[in-house]
């Protein structure tokens, strides 16, 4: 089993989870963070760092955000690894917890 950021990150990236976790899995895009499976240890460290509540255990996933565990494996090819904590955009607290954002998300 793996971790998966959920629609919950977009327009927030909070990158605390990044500075946990272990064996830098996490992948940034422009305006929303990724989980690497193939890096993923499922250490769980992240889950509770994430002031989003973003992040998911895949078989606790809501059934809603279930397509975004093919999305993170997907970006996570792309995107580059992201290894300390950085500013969250200036509207970042704006976006915490609003719905519908997927259209937001930037590739």
């Amino acid at each position: 089993m793996t971790y998966v950021v959920t629609e919950n990150c977009i327009r927030c990236k909070y990158t605390d989870c990044v500075d946990v976790c272990p064996v830098d899995a996490f992948r940034e895009g422009p305006n929303f963070l990724v989980i690497d499976p193939d890096e993923c240890i499922d250490c769980t460290l992240c889950v509770s760092e994430c002031p989003a509540e973003a992040i998911y255990a895949e078989d606790d996933l809501p059934v809603d955000q279930q397509d975004f565990v093919a999305l993170n494996a997907e970006l996570s090819k792309v995107w580059p690894v992201i290894i300390e904590r950085k500013a969250p955009p200036s509207d970042a607290d704006n976006w915490k917890g609003a719905p519908n954002k997927r259209e937001h998300l930037e590739k």
